[in-house]
């Protein structure tokens, strides 16, 4: 057994263990000797708002590839950090949220102690993959390290653990343990052999990598060059193969030639991805009729469309089983960009369709890039002025779904943070969590001025933390998408139209330095003279001053009056 003075000695101890070295919370009367230990041996972030703190802490883990971690305060604390577990939730990403709670022998007697709330723990499990109290000094660590294990368990998922005060400031007895996330399930070897044939045996085969396959690139990279099959990916699935493989058509599935090149297909693999509304058109997509669906979540096969074999298992163990199978084609890539030139055609495919993937790539690319009109130049200059490896974190706004999400190109899977729940205003907190837990390499952040108005006192902490991070801010003096919806299909704008502050005036009372496109010509010195700098940047893109896309952005969803 090891001994600590109070529960904050422990949750560092526990949060070493973890690989954590940044924690993201607000201190409280009811977290105090967890925020302390941190801050003394570990690194405190005090950002302004706790849903921030889980937005931050899940960035953290995204970016790494591993888990964050997040201290919040006791009831209404704990609440304002439920949007931000749902979003943990949605995406299947591993936080370890820690908050506090009342002292323990007033806990459920309604008293009306301060911070207290009507179960807490109800509410946190309904936000989180895992919840629990501390129900004593010697069973603390236990609860940490199963939320951690819960949290890092595919599919993933907040855990949330609630702490009384008087137990944290007790001395703790804890047996140390490793985490280690358990072991993934495994198709059974004929169901492998089926699936395996008819790949082996495609004429014109497509992969649709999602954010199961996110771990799987290597091996996913030798199928490709395998079987000769163009690649689409769903948003999470961004850099799973790098983007600028000639094999990897991308996030482009709902485009008019995507959907042409689906239905030429011959076989499916789906790995890893859930067919959300938004990336199927409403569930509108028509995918092959012989569907391989590999997915660690048994209810997600075959519940949006259906699968002729379902494969449950981790996307990584499955393709190495798959290959094993298969014939041996080109070798795949050692790890070096893949740019330019056709495919490799393995396995049985029809040597045209390498090119017919080629063509579908070219031209999906093409057609976004001249759509977006003006904009194509800050797409362009930011990923020209960012090296391979960097953290593009987006909020939801226009530029980061019509072009962000699709042709900012991605390299690496920890590189692609965004909000896969759809919710609004999490951007700026996510890229702050990523920009730590990567420091020597550079972060942007694309907002919207409506977006960033959700947590504009996030502005503070990144003038206080100082990360290597250039916020741009697309600012159209509102919520631009659900204008474009209303001046499309509706009489009158409703809630639409907001004040934007003058964000010079605006970064230097926060200590920020500050610049503006409103050109195409500003773009490329403007980005590369932020990301350079090695810290903070708010880039203002004045979307009224640099023109308009060629056709107004709006989401794929359905409007009964239209």
């Amino acid at each position: 057994m090891t001994h600590h003075p109070t529960g904050g000695d422990l949750l560092v101890a526990v949060l070493r263990e973890l690989g954590i070295d940044t924690v993201f919370g607000i201190v409280s009367v009811h977290n105090l000797p967890l925020v302390e230990a941190v801050d003394r041996e570990l690194r405190f972030v005090p950002v302004r708002h706790e849903a921030t703190a889980v937005n931050a802490a899940d960035a953290y883990g995204r970016a790494r590839g591993s888990i964050g971690c997040a201290l919040t305060s006791t009831g209404t604390g704990a609440g304002n950090a439920a949007g931000s577990l749902i979003e943990a939730l949605s995406s299947g990403t591993a936080v370890l949220h820690v908050t506090g709670q009342i002292e323990s022998q007033y806990l459920g007697s309604g008293r009306g102690f301060i911070h207290e709330t009507k179960d807490q723990l109800a509410m946190l499990r309904a936000v989180s993959t895992y919840a629990a109290t501390v129900p004593s000094s010697d069973a603390a660590g236990r609860i940490l390290r199963e939320a951690a294990r819960a949290a890092l368990r595919a599919p993933g998922g907040p855990a949330s653990v609630e702490w009384p005060i008087d137990l944290q400031y007790a001395a703790q007895q804890d047996e140390p343990a490793a985490v280690v996330a358990p072991v993934a399930p495994h198709p059974e070897a004929a169901d492998i052999d089926a699936a395996a044939g008819l790949l082996a045996a495609a004429r014109r085969p497509v992969i649709w990598a999602g954010g199961g396959a996110c771990g799987a690139g290597e091996r996913l990279a030798e199928l490709l060059a395998r079987t000769g099959a163009g690649l689409f990916t769903s948003n999470s699935g961004r850099g799973a193969v790098p983007e600028d493989h000639p094999q990897v058509i991308g996030n482009f599935a709902t485009t008019p030639a995507g959907r042409a090149l689906l239905t030429e297909a011959d076989v499916l693999l789906t790995l890893g991805t859930h067919f959300r509304s938004n990336e199927t058109g409403d569930y509108s997509l028509a995918l092959p009729d012989t569907h391989i669906q590999v997915d660690i979540d048994a209810a997600a096969l075959g519940r949006v469309y259906p699968a002729t074999h379902t494969l449950k298992g981790d996307a990584d163990a499955v393709l190495d089983a798959l290959l094993a199978r298969l014939p041996a084609g080109a070798p795949a890539s050692d790890g070096a960009p893949v740019t330019g030139g056709a495919a490799p055609s393995g396995g049985a495919a029809d040597p045209a369709w390498a090119a017919r993937v080629a063509s579908v790539r070219e031209e999906v690319r093409s057609a976004l890039h001249d759509g977006i009109g003006p904009q194509a130049a800050v797409c362009d200059a930011l990923r020209a002025a960012l090296p391979r490896r960097a953290v593009i974190a987006r909020d939801v706004t226009i530029p980061s779904s019509s072009w962000g999400n699709r042709l900012l190109e991605i390299y690496d899977p920890r590189d692609n943070v965004f909000p896969r729940g759809g919710g609004i205003g999490q951007g700026l907190g996510m890229g702050i969590g990523a920009a730590l837990a990567r420091p020597d390499e550079p972060t942007v952040v694309m907002a919207g001025d409506g977006g960033l108005a959700v947590h504009l006192g996030e502005l503070l902490t990144l003038a206080q933390e100082r990360p290597a991070l250039t916020l741009l801010v697309f600012n159209d003096g509102g919520y631009g998408v659900l204008r474009n919806m209303q001046d499309r299909y509706s009489e009158r704008r409703s809630g639409v139209d907001l004040t934007t502050p003058d964000f010079s005036l605006l970064a230097r009372a926060c200590g920020l330095p500050y610049a503006r496109i409103a050109a195409e010509a500003d773009a490329a010195p403007v980005l590369d003279e932020a990301v350079a700098s090695g810290g903070p940047t708010l880039v203002e893109v004045d979307l009224a001053a640099l023109g308009p896309m060629k056709n107004p952005f709006t989401p794929p969803v359905k409007i009964p009056t239209a």
